[in-house]
């Protein structure tokens, strides 16, 4: 069997010096202790170091009231019924009672945000006039509060 040699030596019957006198295989496993023993190394290594990471600068901050992340965001409700009678945080107020209390509101905050209500048959001048009041008070945010469709109907064409 001159066709069976490697490079370890002759093929099966034949001992080279490779293989010693026998005919014994070369171990083909993979010996891990080293590979176990860098890794426990390595994770002592983190133990130790990562609480050495997590430590920050000691800082003393100055203190402000301003601007805390608790503030509850402020807003007026604006309603106008099917009749057209306006309701300022439901209360019934004339067009100049709101413009008052809508420039008091501004005054107190300018973030203050004017939720406006308003019935499906008010007229959309009426709408446009109150937005028109909020915004001559001084307050812009304005948002349209509206029901959610509780089943889907399709637009007239």
């Amino acid at each position: 069997m001159a066709f069976g040699r490697t490079s370890l030596g002759s093929a099966a019957g034949g001992g080279g010096r490779a293989m010693g006198g026998g005919a014994q295989r070369p171990l083909s496993d993979i010996n891990v202790t080293p590979l176990v023993d860098v890794m426990l190394v390595l994770l002592v290594i983190f133990i130790i170091t990562a609480p050495l990471m997590a430590s920050s600068i000691k800082l003393d901050l100055p203190q402000t009231d301003a601007g805390q992340p608790n503030d509850a965001p402020k807003f007026v409700s604006l309603s106008v019924d099917a009749s057209g009678k306006v309701f300022l945080n439901d209360k019934a107020v004339t067009d100049e009672e709101l413009a008052q209390q809508l420039e008091k509101a501004a005054a107190d905050s300018k973030d203050t945000e004017v939720q406006l209500r308003a019935d499906q048959t008010v007229p959309y001048g009426k709408v446009v006039a109150l937005m028109g009041i909020a915004n001559k008070a001084g307050l812009s945010r304005i948002g349209f509060v509206t029901e959610a469709e509780t089943a889907p109907q399709k637009l007239p064409r």
